[in-house]
């Protein structure tokens, strides 16, 4: 890892698939929280695939997007937040996840 002056390097914010850089999930996400999250992803991506409206696309997609964010992968950087912002974050997107699932 860089001098924690430095913040992490760009081969520890950015992985480059097929010449295309994808920001990494932030790795301060505690394991139980990172399996939620990832578990979210999962069913959100595949809902966009198999969601038979276009109010149920809206849905998936907006899962999608939270479990990104709560990860770390969209939004504000995880490497320029703090380690309270990082951690709100998370919450923050878990609590809205969760809150999906009781409306369902």
């Amino acid at each position: 890892m860089a001098d924690a002056q430095d913040g992490p390097t760009d081969e520890e914010r950015w992985l480059v698939v097929d010449g295309r850089r994808w920001r990494r999930t932030d790795p301060a996400v505690p394991e139980d929280a990172l399996a939620r999250l990832k578990s979210h992803l999962g069913r959100g991506r595949s809902g966009v695939r198999t969601a038979p409206d276009d109010a149920a696309l809206a849905s998936t997609r907006r899962r999608t997007q939270l479990a990104k964010v709560g990860l770390g992968e969209r939004g504000t950087p995880w490497w320029e937040q703090t380690d309270a912002e990082r951690r709100e974050r998370w919450e923050t997107a878990l609590a809205e996840l969760d809150a999906l699932d009781a409306a369902d």
